[in-house]
């Protein structure tokens, strides 16, 4: 699976009618009817996608949207979520982070609390990290290995491609904790639509 189809499977599943599982159950049923190498492929590039995104601008962005409250692993799952809406508003967000301002799903929140998101409102997808392996898990046989033969397939994968792979920019977990640097600098738009709330207001 080349880039091109990678990012095809993901514009569709953006353009899928239903909920996230539906979606998520259609990308699994696609992934089913190919070989079980495209899977491992499938996911070499979602991780890989998910790592240029993992900016500190872009945590800054979505830190804003999520009230100051964004987590490291609340982090990756936003990545992923980034990733699921599509090539076009992923490729327009890590150039810009402040482009998260168009993005109809971030729009949604707008004006609202936390509280009142719904599960699938939330700007975190995490379980768009696992598909891939089930397909190959069921695909191979492999159900009962607790996924340590698609990691290790993924690991080879990914070193085999490493030469077509991005670069991501070095992240250290726990980069860019809350109140570490002003926020909102690069990010007027978000700023705007997502004020943070102090306490007692």
């Amino acid at each position: 699976m080349n880039d091109d189809a990678f990012w095809a499977l993901i514009d569709e599943l953006s353009r899928r009618p239903g909920d996230r599982d539906e979606r998520l159950e259609w990308l699994g049923d696609q992934l089913l009817r190919r070989p079980a190498a495209e899977s491992v492929e499938f996911q070499v590039r979602l991780e890989d996608a998910c790592a240029v995104a993992t900016t500190r601008a872009v945590w800054r962005a979505a830190n804003r949207i999520e009230g100051g409250a964004c987590t490291d692993d609340g982090f990756d799952y936003f990545t992923l979520w980034l990733v699921g809406q599509g090539r076009k508003v992923y490729e327009s967000v890590v150039a810009d982070p402040d482009a998260l301002a168009d993005v109809p799903g971030i729009r949604a929140l707008v004006g609202r609390h936390r509280d009142e998101w719904d599960d699938d409102e939330w700007p975190e997808w995490e379980e768009l990290d696992y598909v891939a392996q089930d397909a190959y898990d069921e695909l191979t046989g492999q159900e009962d290995d607790h996924g340590e033969e698609f990691d290790d397939a993924v690991e080879e994968a990914a070193e085999e491609l490493a030469d077509e792979l991005s670069d991501p920019e070095e992240w250290e977990e726990g980069d860019e904790p809350r109140g570490s640097r002003p926020e909102g600098v690069a990010i007027p738009r978000l700023t705007a639509l997502f004020p943070l709330v102090t306490s007692g207001s």
